[in-house]
């Protein structure tokens, strides 16, 4: 269980890490099922087929959108973004001016 645990949290940061990169494959992923899907179907013009593949590509995009922004609201609460971010920033409070 410890395993599967790790391996959903090694996930999950590599979604917060990449985020675009994640729904641009999604939607690329998406786009391509949809076309595989539609053009099983024979009683519709190649017109239609592509469209209806654009339609189910952005419904996925918005949905993994969507996600990355609990990702992000996730991180923000959790204050794991600021941890992330804190090895950047080298921050000295006596170097402070008044």
């Amino acid at each position: 269980m410890a395993d599967s645990k790790s391996k959903l949290e090694s996930v999950r940061e590599w979604v917060a890490e990449h985020k675009l990169r994640t729904v641009g494959c999604l939607w690329l992923s998406g786009i391509a099922g949809s076309i595989a899907y539609n053009w099983s179907q024979p009683n519709m013009k190649t017109s239609v087929k592509i469209i209806h593949a654009r339609l189910h590509a952005q419904a996925l995009t918005l949905a993994a959108l969507a996600g990355a922004a609990v990702v992000e609201y996730y991180d923000h609460k959790s204050g794991a973004k600021a941890e992330r971010y804190a090895k950047f920033l080298q921050v000295d409070p006596y170097t402070h001016k008044d």
